[in-house]
């Protein structure tokens, strides 16, 4: 389809020997850090929750009732901490096989709808990419999303080959459809809209109507629903207030209105694709220029138009939403990855010299800036946190400079038309995927302190000491992750936070004052109580009777001195 390479002189066993070297960078770290408020805590509890309760029909965090998303990844982590027990690497367990396995679809389909090179080299561009290597360590529903999206678009590219069968397009297809469930299964209608969104104007631009004759609309939309309708059935029937909460107010009223209280400049994304692209952001306009010289195959399909169409148009929308964040746009990192991929293998060894060259001063640039988080901190985050970050950072720099190094010292070898850069770009590639390991799990000094998992052990050994039933209340906060380490959930006390939704169905589950809080702690024969630093203080100095069971520098845990 155009003049990339063709061919990649690397045989199965050095494949395999890339893929087993990236899957322990990728795997082994996802127990080195504590989880995170809000997602990871939340996501994590949520499936706690539906495994000790058995209800895998009714979502609940905290033991309130919670539709703001559907349940498949509570159901993997579920399944997960029922095979593995639960903790902080099963949590991120489900994330991170999502993560890996778009790696090697993007390597499979680039190698089959343009050739084998392509595809190696868009794994290599989209395993390496901070965007997704990072979000595929955190427990969000983001990358299950993303995962599910490409798998929608990869599967359609796959299908459209003009080679191909009748009975395998046909497959492909099925898949298609099957993939766009898990989607809408994993967030919502967003599965379904924006590719759907998408082919339509895929079609308008390209004038390429013949392609929803190849879409096997009825068979396909069988397998849609087959896979989709279940849960969304069985949750109306058990919570007749499900349709309204979860359709009109999460998936209209969230894009449609600031409600959530996440707004953003229409630029929000920007830099959020330049630095999750950074290590080849400097060939981006040259891909897409490569990219677009490629023709169209013979059957008329447009497999770059496709991806442009789907990058440009999900960013688009998602930048005109009144509720940004920073994975929303992950589902674009894919097809960005297959356009890079196809450009790399053409790069002349100056190229790449130049490339890597200018890496090499940034990671040192990274060095030298890093010092300038010694000289930051505050009352939540103290300076000896920042102190200890920055190690983690230079360190992380340091290597990828290293690494990058050495990309240059393979670079001298002479490329050929049939090799292609694939060692540079390999060095380049794992300079990044280091940099970005090291200085996530470095970010840990300040994510033990914002778990509260180091309180765990007091607060389980006191609730051991506690009849079942005794009350756990949770006091002016929703913490996040405290509940999923201790093994418990929380009542509300004054505020709702996100389960508002849930207390208003079943308000009998919370206290809606402090004054009422009070008044049941005191007649309460046992209880135990999470409290933040200042709240605890005003209480304290009140007299209200409360006995530390352990704290830190953000919240207290009590429990109801016995008489």
């Amino acid at each position: 389809m155009n003049d990339t390479p063709s061919r990649l002189p690397l045989n199965r066993s050095a494949i395999l020997l890339l893929i087993l070297a990236l899957a322990v960078i990728w795997f082994l770290p996802l127990g080195w850090r504590h989880l995170l408020p809000s997602d990871e805590g939340r996501y994590a509890e949520m499936a706690r929750e539906m495994l000790a309760t058995g209800d895998w029909i009714t979502p609940r965090y905290n033991g309130y009732k919670y539709f703001e998303k559907p349940p498949l990844q509570t159901w993997m982590n579920a399944l997960t901490f029922a095979w593995f027990g639960i903790g902080e690497w099963q949590a991120r367990l489900y994330t991170a096989l999502t993560g890996f396995a778009g790696v090697l679809l993007i390597g499979f389909t680039g190698a089959r709808v343009f050739n084998t090179a392509t595809g190696f080299f868009a794994a290599v561009v989209l395993a390496c990419a901070p965007y997704w290597n990072l979000m595929g360590h955190f427990n969000t529903l983001d990358m299950g999303l993303s995962f599910w999206m490409q798998l929608t678009l990869c599967a359609l590219l796959l299908a459209q080959r003009p080679t191909l069968s009748k009975s395998h397009a046909r497959l492909w297809m099925w898949v298609c459809w099957a993939a766009m469930a898990m989607a809408v299964l994993s967030k919502g209608l967003v599965g379904l809209i924006l590719p759907g969104a998408v082919l339509v104007l895929y079609t308008a631009i390209s004038r390429d109507w013949a392609l929803w004759k190849r879409l096997y609309l009825v068979s396909g939309l069988i397998v849609f629903f087959a896979i989709v309708s279940p849960w969304f059935i069985l949750v109306q029937q058990r919570n007749p207030e499900f349709f309204n909460f979860f359709f009109v107010v999460q998936q209209f009223q969230r894009y449609l209105t600031p409600a959530q209280n996440r707004p953003g400049p229409f630029y929000y994304f920007v830099p959020v694709m330049l630095v999750g692209f950074l290590p080849w952001l400097s060939v981006s306009v040259q891909s897409v220029r490569h990219a677009l010289r490629a023709p169209r195959q013979p059957n008329g399909f447009s497999p770059v138009t496709l991806m442009l169409v789907w990058t440009v148009f999900i960013f688009v929308f998602f930048s005109a939403s009144h509720s940004k964040l920073v994975s929303y746009v992950l589902p674009i990192a894919p097809p960005v990855a297959l356009i890079i991929g196809m450009y790399l293998p053409v790069m002349t060894r100056a190229q790449w010299t130049r490339h890597l060259a200018g890496y090499a001063l940034l990671a040192v640039a990274l060095m030298a800036g890093s010092f300038v988080l010694t000289r930051l901190g505050d009352a939540r985050n103290p300076n000896a946190l920042y102190r200890e970050f920055q190690v983690w950072v230079f360190a992380a720099a340091a290597v990828a400079f290293v690494v990058t190094m050495a990309g240059l010292r393979l670079n001298r070898a002479k490329h050929t038309p049939e090799t292609g850069p694939r060692a540079p770009a390999v060095a380049l590639g794992t300079a990044w995927l280091l940099l970005a390991t090291i200085a996530g799990t470095g970010h840990d000094v300040f994510g033990t302190l914002s778990s509260g998992a180091p309180l765990a052990p007091a607060v389980r050994a006191a609730m051991a000491k506690l009849p079942p039933d005794a009350p756990f209340y949770s006091v002016g906060v929703l913490d996040h992750t405290l509940p999923f380490y201790v093994r418990h959930t929380m009542t509300m006390v004054e505020v709702t936070d996100e389960l508002a939704f849930g207390i208003s169905e079943e308000p009998q589950k919370w206290v809606p004052t402090i004054a009422d809080w009070e008044a049941r702690w005191k007649a309460d024969p046992y209880a135990l109580a999470l409290i933040p630093v200042k709240r605890y203080e005003e209480l304290a100095a009140q007299g209200l009777p409360m006995q530390v069971i352990t704290r830190d520098a953000r919240r207290v845990i009590v429990e109801k001195p016995q008489s």
